[in-house]
């Protein structure tokens, strides 16, 4: 395997052809079967992640041959655990539908905030003549969505490393965006200051390039969701069971549909100034979750290096992982909406 052979590379003395292989086995040979065992042990998937990026920086941080040998060792045990967990008899029909469910939940919710809080956002300021930007955006993306369903099923396979590459740089950038933008609601949540955003918009409208803004951030926030649920749904489909996916798949979309609503009704009821707090604080927590999220993918794709922090607990839902990499990017997150939300109270 390409373990063995990256700690036969560092017996050799070479440690660039032993990262590299490292990084192989991760890309070609547990990234394909990421989502299908994601849907069938989330645990077990997590705790190879962890491994094999540990794995990883050991053998970029020096670690002895026979230290990395055991460490292989270990990988392979669980690895043979994922095998078991992949064979046909451990699945059933029950478990493909809950998969399916979970999945498009798990995967749809992030976007679906961030798409809603921009819908009410335009009904809030009454811009309703940019709201077709709003939805032609994440129509784009599922549109986007199913060409790329349809090219990685008949035409081209896509490879490990574009995968992570997708989803860590349409992470960050999300990130960044939403930090601007969260900074800048919680400035407007003071009614004084909504009133004169309000008066200066009322007499020019909305820039093309704000309304070209909201069509690219609904995109790219929706697409890179998307294209996560359709690796993890063709991983579903080739192992049989069609119409527990399908099933599971429209109840998930129920699911977000009735959230959507929800939230939407709550905001059309709230003051515009509470709409600005809450919504400026959900961009936050949104912000630092995809800047986790979007340094782990680009360390798994081999872009950014890994220090493993052990004593970290792995919470992938809030884009919490045991490296300092990560760690310091949501620090850095945090740290700027401290400082951008302290100047927006020191205007006002």
């Amino acid at each position: 395997s390409h373990l063995s052979q990256s700690v036969d590379a560092v017996r050799a003395g070479d440690r660039g052809r032993a990262g590299a292989l490292a990084l192989s086995a991760y890309l070609d040979g547990f990234e394909p079967i990421e989502p299908a065992l994601g849907i069938r042990d989330r645990t077990l998937l997590e705790r190879i992640e962890g491994l094999m990026g540990e794995y990883r920086a050991a053998v970029q941080g020096g670690e002895g041959a026979e230290r990395l040998s055991a460490r292989v060792q270990v990988i392979g045990e669980v690895l043979d655990d994922a095998e078991a967990a992949l064979s046909p008899n451990a699945g059933s029909a029950a478990t493909t539908f809950l998969g399916a469910a979970t999945i498009l939940l798990r995967e749809g919710l992030e976007a679906l905030l961030i798409v809603v809080a921009m819908i009410a956002f335009v009904r809030k300021s009454e811009r309703m003549e940019v709201m077709p930007y709003v939805h032609a955006g994440w129509f784009a993306a599922l549109a986007a969505g199913l060409i790329t369903w349809a090219l990685a099923t008949w035409v081209i396979g896509i490879s490990g490393a574009s995968r992570e590459l997708t989803e860590g740089f349409g992470s960050v950038f999300a990130a960044v965006v939403l930090l601007s933008v969260g900074i800048w609601m919680h400035g407007k949540a003071q009614a004084d200051e909504w009133q004169r955003y309000i008066r200066a918009k009322m007499s020019k409208a909305l820039s093309g390039r704000s309304a070209w803004f909201l069509f690219g951030l609904a995109f790219i926030v929706v697409y890179r969701e998307v294209f996560e649920t359709i690796l993890f749904y063709a991983a579903l489909w080739n192992q049989g069971n069609g119409w527990p996916i399908v099933a599971g798949g429209l109840s998930a979309c129920v699911a977000l549909a009735v959230i959507a609503w929800a939230m939407l009704r709550f905001s059309r009821s709230l003051p515009i100034g509470k709409f600005f707090a809450y919504s400026s604080w959900l961009m936050a927590v949104l912000t630092v979750v995809l800047a986790g999220k979007g340094i782990s993918a680009l360390q798994e794709a081999g872009i950014i290096g890994i220090a493993p922090m052990p004593s970290v607990p792995r919470f992938s839902v809030l884009g919490l992982f045991p490296t300092a990499q990560t760690i310091a990017a949501q620090l850095i997150m945090l740290a700027a909406l401290a400082v951008g939300f302290a100047l927006n109270r020191r205007r006002a």
